[in-house]
């Protein structure tokens, strides 16, 4: 059986390297020389309850490091997929509240878990793209969890100077550490609307979309680097 294989199916393996992958991003954190924009307005909006955090699969490797959990509990959206497995319990290690997301429940089992996690006021964590992609390109669910939670949205990149892009869907973006690094937190000028049609709907995901590689690219700046989304 393959590594793959085993990870999605051993919440103990799993939980294993992502013990090697919190320490190697924990080092990668202290070792960075990190600017951050955009902190004091999510924390104005956490004093005021949750929100609906959404960064683009590539970028979401530090998300769990840069959340500032004195303000307020996150709870981030994973899937079953190895790389999901990894997402849950490494953000478990780090004390966040992780929820595995099941394609075998329905919908409404799954909007009644997430809007009780948001009445106990736990913010709402996932990736714009999705689990598989493609990749840059807002997923429906983004727009669903919006329109049922009625979270405000906030979108979440981060960029170092010194990094790797893996040769994955997503081109998943490494930090190295050392050099310098930037994250930023950036909220959604826009309120998603509770009914739509399909083109009012394919209008706010290339509304989400421009908003999300801009947050994207004002990290690449922060840490001097033109790495694209």
């Amino acid at each position: 059986m393959s590594l793959r294989k085993r990870i999605e199916q051993s919440q103990t393996l799993a939980a294993g390297v992502a013990a090697v992958a919190g320490w190697y991003l924990a080092r990668s954190k202290k070792r960075t020389d990190w600017t951050s924009e955009g902190l004091d307005d999510l924390h104005a909006a956490l004093s005021q309850g949750p929100v609906l955090l959404v960064m683009w699969h590539s970028r979401c490797l530090m998300a769990a490091e840069h959340w500032p959990i004195p303000d307020g509990p996150l709870s981030s959206l994973y899937n079953s997929s190895p790389v999901g497995r990894l997402a849950g319990a490494l953000h478990r290690r780090v004390g966040l509240q992780p929820m595995q997301m099941s394609a075998k429940r329905s919908n409404r089992s799954a909007s009644l878990k997430v809007l009780r996690r948001v009445k106990e006021g736990i913010s709402i964590g996932m990736t714009g793209d999705g689990p598989t992609g493609p990749a840059l390109q807002v997923q429906p669910a983004v727009l669903e969890w919006a329109r049922v939670t009625g979270l405000p949205i906030f979108a979440y990149a981060f960029s170092t100077a010194r990094q790797k892009r893996m040769s994955s869907w997503d081109r998943m973006l490494v930090p190295k550490p050392g050099g310098r690094g930037g994250f930023v937190f950036r909220r959604f000028d826009g309120r998603i609307p509770r009914k739509m049609d399909a083109a009012e709907a394919a209008e706010w995901r290339a509304r989400l979309k421009a908003f999300f590689d801009e947050t994207t690219h004002a990290a690449d700046r922060l840490a001097g680097t033109s790495a694209g989304p």
